[in-house]
Order: structure tokens, then sequence, then C-alpha cells
């Protein structure tokens, strides 16, 4: 329940940010759908080192939070999962050109991937993305088009589905149909796809983060869910930037550094990594090791030629996610 409670306390939060006055120690950071308990984590963290410093908090699905700040959401930084979301900020004067310069390994302090999630002893015994595109199976994620998370799971199943058809478009184009005929109902964002999943009981396997299907795991048990590494997966980056603009405007920009500087941080990147994210720091990612399976992971740059090839081919209006998510 801990998981959904988050949801209204981050609303009422919001509120009150949205509604007061700034100063330059407080700050609003706009992050993906099911960053919630990390980032309450990490906040706490945050201030017990900067006494009188207040970080609010804003979630929703990655691409809507970018639309939000474009249309007005006054974040301070922004904590996404799609470097496309970043770079549509950027084409709004938002967010600097060089943002990806700004912080080590190209402004992403932790990463994930696509992951499963079955109930109890797995009663439809999916192990890899084949077995999602059969006829009595439903799965859930949510919408690839308000989601980032989703995305990433599209994203997946496409490469998975190029390597197994050996690039036959036709064939990846009916796998990815198949998949999105399966899904009984499209949620906005990740944690809204978890209760459809944990809460209603609704479908056989969820797609989500790792760390989202880790976190569930954890708060309800073992002996409820399963996880599911499928046998090859898309690398998940977690940008991080200063809105430069309304950073600027609430005079907020050292401390918005200060903060994403936190996350590079040893016990920034513990906080990360017992959230179920993997990491960039070699201790600590020694650490926990035994915790994450392996799994060859893809790159967007090796499996789809990069983010702008991606948005042109894929995202954009009438690309090829369009297609397939319309025919359902």
């Amino acid at each position: 329940m801990k998981r959904f409670l988050l949801g209204a306390a981050a609303l009422a939060t919001l509120f009150l940010a949205s509604s007061g006055a700034w100063s330059a120690d407080r700050l609003l950071n706009a992050s993906y759908d099911v960053g919630r308990e990390l980032f309450a984590e990490v906040n706490k963290a945050f201030v017990a080192e900067h006494p009188g410093v207040t970080i609010d908090q804003s979630h929703a699905g990655s691409s809507a939070q970018a639309r939000a700040i474009a249309e007005g959401l006054g974040a301070d930084v922004v904590t996404l999962n799609q470097v496309i979301d970043v770079d549509f900020l950027v084409k709004k004067g938002l967010v600097s050109a060089d943002w990806q310069k700004d912080f080590p390994d190209n402004a992403s302090p932790f990463y994930s991937l696509p992951s499963f999630l079955v109930r109890a002893g797995n009663p439809k015994h999916i192990k890899d993305w084949n077995d999602l595109v059969r006829d009595d199976v439903q799965v859930i994620f949510p919408n690839p088009k308000t989601s980032g998370n989703a995305r990433y799971t599209y994203l997946a199943a496409t490469a998975y589905a190029k390597e197994a058809f050996k690039g036959d478009d036709a064939k990846v184009k009916e796998f990815i149909t198949k998949l999105f005929n399966n899904v009984p109902v499209f949620d906005t964002g990740g944690r809204a796809a978890t209760t459809t999943f944990v809460q209603r009981e609704i479908g056989d396997v969820l797609i989500t983060f790792e760390s989202e299907t880790r976190g569930i795991r954890k708060e309800y048990g073992n002996d409820k869910f399963e996880q599911v590494t499928p046998s090859v997966s898309l690398l998940a980056e977690f940008p991080v930037a200063i809105v430069g603009k309304v950073a600027d405007e609430h005079g907020t920009r050292d401390l918005a550094k200060t903060y994403l500087d936190f996350l590079y941080t040893p016990e920034g990147q513990d906080i990360l990594a017992r959230n179920g994210n993997r990491v960039r720091d070699a201790a600590v990612a020694a650490k926990y090791k035994d915790q994450f399976p392996d799994v060859r992971l893809l790159t967007v740059d090796d499996a789809f030629g990069g983010w702008s090839k991606v948005q042109a081919e894929h995202f954009a209006a009438g690309g090829l996610l369009e297609q397939a998510y319309g025919s359902r």
C-alpha cells in the first residue's frame, strides 16, 4: 500500500510547491512515474546533509513531465528516464544544449532495464519476450505514448523481434502488434500499470523497470510475485538535468547542481542500488552485484542507431509505434 499512498502525498506536495513562494533553498524535482519511493529516500538523505533545504517532488510519465514543464511546471531539476524527454526541454529553451556534459556518465547516474513480474508460481510459464504474444497471456504495461517506461518496453520487445526474425520488418511489426493486442488496458504511467497488475489483479505479467519489479516483491513478498529477467533487454538510462531557465528564475542553480551531484556520491549511489537500480560507482555496484541477474543488454545506439533515429522512425507522428499501437 505504501507505493500507492505516496502518489497522493506527492500530489499534495506538488500543490504546496506550486502555490508557495520560491527561494534559493527550495527545489522542485520533476521525475518519472515509478520513482516515488526512491526519491523520498534520496531527498531525506540530502536534506539531512543540508539542513533548511526543502525538496519537493512531482511524478508522472517521463514524457508527460517534459510536456508539463514546457507548459509551466516550475521544476528546477529533472530526473527522467528518456534522453529524448530532456532533449525536448532543450528545444523549448529550458535546458542547456550540452546538458549531458554537466554530470558524469552522460548525466545518467543510474540505469535499469525492462523486466517481467509474474504471479507466484509463474502459472503461464513466462520466460521470454516470445511468451508475451501467446493467445493465453495478458500483458500489462503503460501507454508508450505517455510513458518513458513503456517506450523502453516497446523498444526492448522490438529489439528482441529484430534479432529473432533476422531484421524482417513485416514480422517485427506483426510481433509488436500481437504484443499490444495482448494488453487489456493501457495506463498513462508505470505506477498506474503496477496498480492494475497488483491491486486490480489484471494480467499475467507486468513489464516495468527492474527497480519496480524488485520493489513490488520487497513490499508484497516473494510468495506473491516472481521476477523474470528475459534473455535480452534494453539499457534504460535515467538522465538528470538542471532546468536552467527555471532554476535561474528561482535562484536555485547552485542548489540544483549540488542536489544532482549527490546522486553520484557513494551515499547517493547506495540509495539508488538499495532501491533496485544498477549504478555507476564500481564499489557500490560490486556490493549489490548478487542482487542483479546477468542479462544481455542492448543499447538504443546499437539496436536502433541512436535516440534521434528512434524519435524520427518510431515515436514521431505516423511512426512505427503509432502504426502498431493504432492497430490494436
